[in-house]
């Protein structure tokens, strides 16, 4: 066998393998996530190759919480990726366009009000047009864009169910446009080098 035809294979065995792990791990933590309007188990084997075994990607799958949330070195990431792969529908500031608002305290799913539901909303899709995004962005990122589309929520941070109590504490409901700094350090800092 050539170097690059075992390379390939090491490589494949490596994700698979990856993905097993995965969901033995959010089994054991009891979470099982399940598709928004089937509610099937989901089934991470279709998931991109990249992204999947991420420190925050490990976390949230034995917690069902974003660790990514209020962490400055992530936010600047998932804006980009939200406005490339979600304002089209939602708005730039996620306020609804074609498909729904996510920047209030009114969810068209209400397990959107937490974090696993709405990580297995953007992973499995909706109804209507919001399809399944797992070809389109990786684990990490769409923990990266839930960071992001929490950011800009605009309600009192009591209504804010995902928050910690500590975050809650100095969480400002979304203002309107803001500068973000390019590498402030954080979780994702590595990450956007």
């Amino acid at each position: 066998m050539s170097n690059s035809k075992r390379s390939v294979s090491l490589s494949l065995i490596g994700a698979a393998a990856c993905l097993v792990a995965l969901g033995a791990i959010a089994q054991t933590a009891g979470i099982t996530f399940r598709n928004t309007i089937t509610g099937e188990v989901l089934n991470f084997d279709d998931a991109l190759p990249e992204g999947k075994d991420t420190a925050g990607v490990k976390e949230f799958m034995t917690s069902g919480k974003n660790p990514y949330n209020e962490d400055a070195s992530c936010l600047k990431l998932g804006e980009q990726l939200f406005l490339s792969a979600c304002s089209g529908c939602h708005g730039h500031l996620a306020e609804g366009k074609i498909g729904p608002g996510l920047n209030d305290a009114y969810w068209t799913y209400p397990q959107n009000e937490t974090d696993e539901g709405l990580f297995s909303t953007i992973y499995g899709g909706g109804q209507a047009s919001m399809g399944p995004q797992y070809q389109n962005l990786t684990l990490d990122e769409m923990l990266k864009v839930m960071a992001w589309i929490r950011h800009l929520f605009k309600e009192a941070p009591e209504k804010a169910s995902w928050l910690t109590d500590a975050q809650r504490k100095s969480f400002k409901p979304y203002a309107g446009h803001e500068t973000l700094p390019d590498s402030p350090p954080g979780k994702c800092q590595e990450k956007a080098k």
